[in-house]
């Protein structure tokens, strides 16, 4: 019976994470950035071309090809749905969570290595794109991997390490490419101390074979191109250190930061500034490397939340160290506790009443919606409200950890961060019904992607349309009984007698459904 007891131990651990992971119900994408993603997935596999990205029927060179790789590869061998699409950030999501208990094991201890991870899948931030079709958080992956291979170097003996170590670099240049060298320049530091490790000649090999899925792509899209690609994306990294739509100023992140890390993010901030008085090596990758990577990207023009998911493991030890802080503290437990278990719940209770009082009924969610998310938001703050100055700490830690899961578990099975696009999806399902539909690929009127709004909405469309058809310079270029979405309601007024409008709706505006008689 013990035996079994402690092998069980372990399974748990895996499963306590299920609801937070996994939504097995529809899904729906958002436009920016995982319908492009996913759109040029489709491409992929629709055309065979697995080089070169594609948007309609122009080239994309200012990105890599590999997550809309990951996505047609994943579809390719579990099926073209939805579900498949998400596989490779899940995947991503669930081993960036072990990395994270990891490092809380070499950092702390074993006992409540548990709590880190949990911290990290609780997270707004982390939670949200964790349920995006998109390389953040492969890429955040990745830098944890490389985190936490360099704190386990600690002799040129590390073999593995200082491999594992050279291979992210190349991984993650793949993902999101001048990128990767945020991380690294947040990691001197640290690197200086481990510099021996870079002479190493694993490091080199790991370097190299992280950087082989690029230069195999790189010489195989060059043979279409004028230009090398490398300056195709380095014209991109131009653009986004200009100014442009995603500039931001300098303090950006000083408050985008603390609420996208919400609720933890006051217990993070405490446990980076405890960190710094650390004699030993954990200062540098618990206080410095967030730090200097904030400040990095505080310089950059472009900045937008997703860029601090890189950091997002750390900053969850360093809420560990600070929840540990203020319960071990004579001069702060007091309010630590007042706060906590008083005026957040008090808080979470108007918040819920408002909600529920004033905006349900104006609100887009349907019941099942807004019932999981009044329930998790009291679930949340009736948790914290058991907590009482005479608990231990281990109560205290699970009191903490039960409200932000239970409502980001709600939420998650709601369908509020799968099933984004819910009413274009319930529509689009009605018009794939259609006999018409059904036997025909559907064009697209190039013409109408003429602003943010139409373009949003036709890349929803366009992922969920059953056979989807070449792009239209016009609907002039339409042949008789073809089908094509266009937003051209003056020219097909004009010739009534041309065009027969399937399928006319406001939720997907501006486009409508024609055929050409």
């Amino acid at each position: 019976m013990i035996n079994k007891t402690i092998n069980f131990k372990p399974l748990l651990k895996i499963f306590i994470f299920f609801p937070l992971i996994f939504y097995f119900g529809k899904r729906s994408y958002i436009a920016f950035d995982e319908g492009f993603y996913a759109l040029q997935a489709r491409w992929i596999l629709d055309k065979g071309n697995w080089t070169i990205p594609l948007w309609w029927d122009d080239y994309v060179l200012d990105r890599t090809i590999g997550l809309q790789y990951l996505i047609a590869k994943s579809q390719d061998i579990f099926g073209r749905n939805i579900f498949s699409a998400y596989l490779p950030t899940t995947v991503a999501a669930i081993l960036m969570l072990f990395i994270t208990y990891k490092l809380h094991e070499e950092f702390f201890n074993k006992k409540y290595a548990i709590i880190s991870p949990l911290i990290l899948s609780t997270t707004y931030l982390w939670f949200d794109y964790s349920h995006l079709a998109t390389q953040d958080v492969i890429y955040s992956c990745l830098v944890s991997i490389g985190v936490f291979s360099l704190v386990k170097i600690k002799s040129k003996n590390n073999k593995i390490y200082i491999l594992l170590f050279g291979i992210w670099i190349g991984l993650s240049f793949m993902m999101k490419t001048f990128l990767v060298f945020v991380p690294l320049l947040s990691l001197l530091p640290y690197l200086y101390l481990k510099k021996n490790c870079l002479f190493s000649k694993f490091f080199w090999l790991g370097l190299i074979i992280g950087f082989i899925p690029y230069l195999l792509w790189s010489f195989s899209i060059n043979s279409y191109l004028d230009k090398n690609i490398i300056f195709y994306l380095f014209d991109k990294f131009t653009i986004l250190s200009n100014k442009n739509n995603f500039t931001n100023p300098f303090y950006y992140y000083f408050w985008n930061i603390p609420v996208t890390f919400l609720p933890w993010s006051v217990f993070a901030i405490i446990g980076t500034i405890l960190n710094i008085s650390e004699s030993k090596d954990n200062k540098y990758i618990l206080t410095f490397f967030p730090l200097i990577c904030i400040v990095i990207l505080s310089f950059f023009s472009t900045k937008t939340p997703y860029y601090a998911l890189q950091i997002s493991s750390i900053f969850s030890l360093n809420t560990y160290v600070g929840i540990r802080y203020l319960f071990n503290s004579k001069k702060y437990k007091s309010i630590f506790m007042f706060v906590t278990s008083k005026i957040i719940p008090l808080f979470l209770l108007t918040l819920t009443a408002t909600y529920y009082f004033l905006f349900k009924n104006i609100s887009n969610f349907n019941l099942k919606e807004n019932t999981l998310l009044i329930i998790g938001l009291l679930f949340f703050g009736l948790s914290w409200s058991f907590i009482k100055h005479k608990n231990s700490f281990k109560e205290i830690l699970i009191a903490l950890i039960i409200g932000p899961y239970l409502l980001t578990s709600f939420l998650l099975q709601s369908g509020l961060f799968t099933d984004r696009s819910r009413e274009l999806r319930e529509e689009m399902e009605l018009i794939s019904s259609l006999d018409i539909v059904k036997s025909q690929p559907i064009k697209v009127d190039k013409a109408g992607m003429n602003n943010p709004q139409s373009s949003s909405k036709i890349i929803k469309i366009s992922l969920l349309t059953p056979k989807l058809g070449e792009v239209l310079e016009n609907i002039d270029q339409l042949k008789k009984a073809e089908l094509a979405w266009t937003t051209d309601f003056q020219e097909i007024k004009n010739n009534n007698n041309s065009y027969e409008v399937i399928y006319d709706n406001y939720i997907l505006k501006p486009w409508i459904l024609i055929l050409k008689k």
